[in-house]
């Protein structure tokens, strides 16, 4: 049975470590300074014979009013009432605080379980810790060392009984019908979308561009963290939803500055987080600022993920705020065009986070943009349109030598990935490449995404060629078999 655990407690008590821990990967970021984690994380963990659902949460404090500490604070809360089991995470090093025994109270009040934990209990220092935990009164408390894994055989067997409770009450509910058109199909040349296999999309961009907005807008709900302050998002979050019949895993991105402005070691580690989001994406949402699109920075991120083989789709946000949008969209498209040629044909979308307009013309972008992504051609239409490119504007002739571009077949998708047999390939010019990728483009409707064109030498059909020359079989018999020159 699968239940879910949060994890919740001051700032820098060691809930992000014990979220890697419990998930045995490094998802979540981890610094010495307070505060690091923002948003609501959620991870697949394991612990003994127990599969469960981890979250991550932003550090306790305080604050109730609209500042960031206490919208980070509501969204911690949202977490607790979302979760099965709550473990209450203390510094065993720092002791109990008044912080600590008013959480406690919170805690008491919103969640059915609550399990104690001291996290840095190692040592001397650690141990004082863990007896005063005893004064919130929420039972025994379990010594953690989330850093060295210290702990988790007895954090096991206070979780196993809540976890045979849960499966009791799945037990006795109702059987869940199964979707035969996700789970019974077959396998096509291009990978089906299902639960098991969601569309995976990265939405990236500066920051205060509105990415975090836009996907609680997709969502439905304030799930991630958000405000007028630039640079809110850290982590990369992950988060899988059924979004107009699609499922779709969304990974929202901290906002990427230049490289020089960028010298915080923590935001050097979000930037990281978000390259790394990017890499395992298939639709990259490259997201713009309609008062200020293209950037330099918004240039350097669109190219980012073609040179990556990401399918690119551009939205522009806060298109709510144009007045004159006619004649702003004019100037968009022109401006795309001319800036990132490499992403010619690529789909323009202008949307609204804040209202949700635009984003059904998104939804269908990105559908269309991962069709393309993994199309295949068969190689007789591809011979026959190479043929046709050729009589149309036949390769040049350096040095009086003539390139002859023989047979073109497709070797990959995802990105499309073509070879084509030729004669000296290393001196056919780049812009006949351009001419030959821009065809594709154009006869094949694969516009925007990114097209990787290979050229392999095929020397002439010689059957002497590079072979040794020998003694004629005749001349051997006359000579005795006997080299020339004995």
């Amino acid at each position: 049975m699968s239940f879910t655990l949060a994890i919740v407690g001051r700032p820098n008590v060691g809930k992000s470590t014990l979220f890697n821990r419990l998930v045995g990967k490094r998802l979540a970021l981890v610094d010495d300074q307070p505060g690091v984690t923002r948003d609501l994380r959620e991870g697949e963990a394991r612990l003994g014979d127990m599969n469960f659902t981890v979250i991550d949460t932003a550090g306790l404090e305080e604050a109730t009013d609209e500042s960031l500490e206490g919208r980070m604070r509501r969204l911690t809360e949202r977490a607790v009432d979302m979760a099965d089991v709550c473990l209450f995470l203390l510094d065993g090093r720092a002791g109990v605080t008044p912080d600590d025994q008013l959480f406690a109270e919170i805690l008491r009040k919103r969640s059915a379980h609550v399990i104690l934990g001291v996290n840095k209990a190692e040592g001397a220092a650690g141990a004082a810790g863990v007896i005063d935990a005893y004064s919130l009164g929420l039972g025994d408390p379990i010594p953690l060392s989330a850093e060295h894994g210290e702990g988790m055989a007895d954090l096991a067997a206070v979780l196993m009984p809540i976890s045979d409770e849960m499966a009791l009450r799945e037990d006795t509910s109702p059987e869940v019908e199964v979707d035969l058109d996700e789970e019974g199909a077959e396998e096509t040349a291009a990978p089906r979308i299902t639960a098991k296999r969601p569309l995976q999309i990265a939405v990236v961009g500066r920051p205060n561009a509105g990415k975090s907005t836009l996907i609680n807008q997709i969502l439905g709900e304030d799930r991630l963290l958000t405000g007028p302050e630039a640079g809110i998002t850290r982590d990369s979050i992950s988060l899988s939803l059924k979004w107009e019949g699609t499922h779709v895993r969304l990974f929202d991105t901290a906002g990427m500055r230049k490289k020089a402005k960028v010298q915080a070691k923590l935001e050097k580690l979000s930037v990281s987080d978000g390259l790394r989001a990017v890499k395992f994406a298939e639709v990259v949402v490259v997201l713009l600022d309609a008062e200020i699109p293209f950037e330099q920075q918004d240039l350097r991120i669109a190219d980012l993920a073609e040179r990556e083989g990401r399918a690119v789709i551009v939205a522009v946000n806060k298109w709510d705020l144009e007045r004159e949008k006619q004649s702003k969209l004019k100037d968009l498209k022109e401006s795309f065009e001319r800036l990132l040629p490499q992403l010619r044909g690529a789909p323009l979308i202008t949307v609204s986070a804040k209202t949700g307009k635009g984003l059904d013309r998104l939804h269908a972008a990105i559908l269309k943009a991962n069709e393309v992504w993994n199309r295949r051609i068969p190689t007789a239409r591809l011979n026959e349109w190479l043929a046709e490119m050729i009589e149309m504007h036949p390769p040049p002739a350096p040095g009086g030598r003539r390139i002859k571009l023989r047979y073109m077949t497709q070797a990959k998708t995802r990105p499309p990935g073509f070879v084509v047999m030729c004669s000296h390939a290393d001196k056919l010019a780049d812009s006949y490449k351009r001419y030959l990728v821009n065809g594709l483009r154009e006869s094949f409707d694969m516009p925007g995404t990114p097209i990787r064109l290979h050229f392999r030498s095929q020397a002439d059909a010689n059957p002497y060629k590079n072979k040794k020359k020998s003694t004629p079989s005749r001349l051997r018999k006359h000579l005795g078999k006997r080299p020339i020159g004995e």
